[in-house]
């Protein structure tokens, strides 16, 4: 793929203007301008929001969720044909160099089995979280190469990757929708690289800031398992996250939304089931993340 065009989703709930418009002059300030950029807006009109020329907002009557509210964006760039690679960020996140799009746009000409490029979240002070880098051995936030997932907050799409395995899992709203596109993506032979030196600037925060993270956590990570493990790993998978959370959930309430979540998880249908194959397991285990954990 040579010069790879690249379009920008962002989804907002419109409960942080100033971080977005930050966002959005970041966006704009690239040495190499997005194609397009949808402005997704959750639930709310984006009035009073002032964009671009190349940005199209996009208002949602309801909150479909991120990946679905995503979903809505990357159709629209799909049909216009204009875009062949998206960049994806959160609203509170934000572009702190002006090369981050050129530099995409080489990884995806280079490469073209390049599935998807996890950027690296960094907090105002430049220090990366252990839960912000996509590998088990999380010491080294610099170590680039080969992994078998990535974050949500800032990342890179191929078009024609999504083209073939299709696009987010709407359903899951929040919590685990990345680990069920990653595998997806493993399984049809595409490549994950984490490039640290693509930066997305992200205040710290807990994911359990969020009043359904301990419900959605457990229901999405059923839903996972059932749609994406060959059955012999089920049980081991499941079995490993019951022990870890016991272990880590101090909150008696936590605690019961976890396990509300995981029962609703184990009731209700989660969509089609397609397992990995086993040479995808041990593809995953090779690069030091096995999907059990």
């Amino acid at each position: 793929m040579s010069s790879p065009r690249v379009g920008v989703v962002i989804v907002t709930m419109g409960t942080r203007p100033r971080e977005l418009a930050a966002l959005l002059a970041s966006v704009e300030k690239q040495d190499v301008p997005a194609t397009r950029v949808m402005l997704i807006g959750n639930a709310t009109p984006l009035t009073g929001v002032d964009v671009a020329a190349n940005v199209t907002k996009v208002p949602l009557r309801e909150n479909l969720g991120c990946p679905g509210g995503r979903n809505v964006g990357l159709e629209m760039l799909r049909a216009s044909g204009e875009v062949d690679v998206v960049v994806e960020l959160d609203d509170d996140g934000l572009l702190i160099d002006a090369d981050v799009f050129r530099k995409v746009q080489e990884l995806f000409a280079a490469d073209p089995e390049l599935g998807i490029v996890g950027f690296r979240v960094a907090d105002e002070h430049g220090r990366t979280e252990r839960r912000w880098v996509p590998r088990l051995r999380a010491g080294d936030p610099m170590r680039r190469g080969p992994v078998t997932a990535f974050l949500g907050g800032g990342h890179a799409f191929s078009m024609p990757m999504l083209g073939e395995i299709g696009p987010w899992p709407a359903e899951f709203f929040f919590g685990h929708e990345e680990s069920d596109l990653a595998w997806r993506a493993l399984d049809a032979g595409w490549r994950i690289l984490y490039a640290p030196e693509l930066v997305l600037q992200h205040p710290k925060t807990s994911p359990a800031r969020h009043a359904v993270y301990y419900r959605f956590t457990a229901r999405n990570r059923v839903w996972l398992a059932r749609r994406r493990l060959p059955a012999l790993l089920i049980p081991v998978y499941l079995g490993v996250w019951i022990c870890l959370t016991m272990a880590r959930v101090r909150s008696l309430t936590g605690l019961k939304a976890w396990w509300g979540g995981f029962a609703e998880g184990m009731r209700k249908q989660c969509g089609p089931r397609r397992p990995m194959k086993w040479r995808t397991v041990w593809r995953m285990t090779r690069l030091g993340r096995p999907p059990i954990l």
